[in-house]
């Protein structure tokens, strides 16, 4: 098995350490520890180690699932990890819908063959005759990130269940990373409620502030989970004993607090640098979530020639759109702390204006 180098992560590797802000954070600011009881007691395994069972059952209602079709896991990345490798093999193929996540088409293709469909700029479209076109024989799964990580994309309900549609008449799953969607205040139905062609990954990272704690899960076809959870047996075995003791509270009475409080700071965030995207003459389709896909200022080559010159000058991070095969944009982060979010536009305010 041969794998690309993970493009963004050795781009924050090199960079990150040494910058004042980091800019390209794709998740909400972190909550505080001392809002959860962090004592779980014996630090021990999760037993069963695919996950307290009260709480796959309380997940499980959120899908229209069962709990044996809910496996709790160290994060998405994990969950995503593990629905591939219970998936697909080299005679298997995906169609993947980017750009995403590099990991959302990068692991499938490194156990079988992928088809990647691009959206189409600047509204980030998807074509569904596309990706049905993209469908071979041997497809076994369809995969989709919404809301879309780095575009801030929101597909509708129509294009998400005519991509369950097709899933289903080619007998495979479309598997959809959920990450950002609590962020909005009227979310879609999650892709493992539509049906047992869908499966739903997710976590408390990215809506809930929590990415400390790693923990997320994977819903859908009991087969499918079931192998998933053979294969977690040889990764982390258990999620986290801690993560699950947070969750079942993140989840619990608090769950609606936490998530008033970080959909009422995306919608300021997205102001502010909604404004300051037009303040530059820049343009970008108009995001869900806590990323925006901004187009790269002129003079620049790219955007990795204009986040690094950023980085270098003003010690800001922010994400080249190369890293997700679109050179012309740059990923701008702003779920970050708000103190931080101003200082690091009036950083970029004195970096653009100094000549360029």
């Amino acid at each position: 098995m041969d794998i690309a180098p993970f493009a963004l992560e050795r781009w924050f590797a090199e960079v990150e350490h040494d910058a004042d802000i980091m800019l390209a954070e794709s998740g909400i600011r972190s909550l505080p520890a001392d809002r959860f009881d962090t004592d779980p007691g014996a630090l021990d395994y999760v037993i069963p180690t695919n996950g307290d069972p009260e709480l796959r059952d309380e997940l499980a209602g959120r899908y229209d699932r069962t709990a044996d079709e809910v496996l709790c896991t160290c994060g998405t990345q994990e969950a995503n990890f593990l629905a591939f490798i219970a998936l697909m093999d080299r005679d298997v193929h995906a169609v993947c819908v980017t750009p995403t996540y590099q990991s959302l088409h990068e692991l499938p293709r490194s156990f079988g063959s992928v088809t990647t469909v691009d959206l189409t700029p600047p509204r980030w479209t998807l074509d569904v005759d596309a990706v049905a076109d993209a469908i071979e024989p041997n497809t076994r799964l369809i995969v989709l990130n919404n809301p879309n990580n780095p575009t801030g994309r929101y597909h509708a309900e129509e294009t998400v269940q005519a991509l369950y549609d097709l899933a289903a008449d080619a007998d495979a799953y479309l598997l959809c990373d959920e990450v950002y969607r609590q962020l909005t205040a009227d979310p879609l139905p999650p892709v493992a409620s539509m049906g047992p062609h869908g499966l739903s990954t997710t976590s408390l990272t990215k809506a809930y502030g929590l990415a400390g704690v790693r923990f997320g899960w994977l819903v859908g076809d009991q087969e499918v989970v079931k192998r998933a959870w053979q294969w977690k047996d040889y990764t982390t075995i258990s999620p986290s004993l801690f993560g699950q003791h947070v969750a079942r509270q993140a989840l619990g009475r608090r769950e609606q607090a936490i998530l008033r409080e970080n959909r009422e700071l995306v919608r300021d965030h997205h102001d502010r640098v909604a404004d300051w995207v037009a303040a530059h003459g820049l343009s970008w389709h108009d995001p869900v979530g806590v990323n925006g896909f901004v187009t790269v200022p002129e003079g620049f080559r790219d955007g990795e020639a204009f986040c690094r010159a950023v980085v270098d000058e003003a010690s800001i991070v922010l994400a080249p759109g190369n890293a997700f095969g679109f050179p012309g944009y740059f990923r701008i982060g702003f779920g970050l702390p708000t103190a931080e979010l101003t200082e690091g536009l009036s950083r970029l305010d004195e970096f653009l204006g100094a000549g360029r």
